[in-house]
């Protein structure tokens, strides 16, 4: 059982590091092509600091207890989680537990935590389930400087971002 001042220092902590990551962190859904995959692509989401310093990145891998630090050809240090079980089971309930302060961000991670959800359901493996993801994907980090490698269009050339009805429809016979 945790002392009183433990409590109080864990609940500092992880004010600070909710805090930390509003400014510094991105939640990301970001799409791989996989030729071996049933839909051809892999979802992968991440939780993403960066910093040039990584003290603070080491305390929220200890909190958080996963990710991966790693130094850029720049010299930034960027904590990355990616595991799905630790999206799931670490990082989203840190974030439930110590919110996120600004309406953007947050709005961001309840974007991430459906995403999350879908997933964890098997969704991604279907067709329709992956167009649900992506559409949560395309209302995730909006704004300047925001780019994707694929966008929904790569994936679903055809379809409008209106429904996903379109995609259980059969295409047209031709001849």
């Amino acid at each position: 059982m945790l002392s009183a001042d433990n409590q109080q220092e864990r609940l500092e902590t992880g004010q600070f590091l909710a805090g930390f990551a509003e400014g510094e962190g991105s939640f990301n859904i970001s799409l791989r092509r996989k030729t071996d995959y049933k839909v051809n692509w892999q979802v992968v989401m991440s939780f993403n600091i960066s910093q040039r310093d990584p003290t603070l990145l080491n305390l929220f891998q200890q909190i958080l207890r996963c990710g991966i630090i790693k130094k850029r050809f720049d010299g930034v240090y960027s904590l990355d989680v990616t595991t799905p079980l630790d999206i799931v089971s670490k990082v989203i309930p840190f974030f439930q537990e110590f919110p996120l302060r600004s309406e953007s961000k947050q709005r961001n991670f309840n974007l991430f935590v459906k995403a999350a959800s879908l997933m964890k359901s098997g969704e991604h493996k279907n067709p329709e389930g992956l167009f649900k993801i992506l559409k949560i994907r395309e209302q995730i980090n909006l704004g300047k400087g925001r780019t994707r490698k694929y966008s929904i269009f790569d994936v679903f050339p055809k379809q409008s971002l209106e429904s996903s009805e379109t995609i259980r429809r059969p295409p047209p016979r031709r001849g």
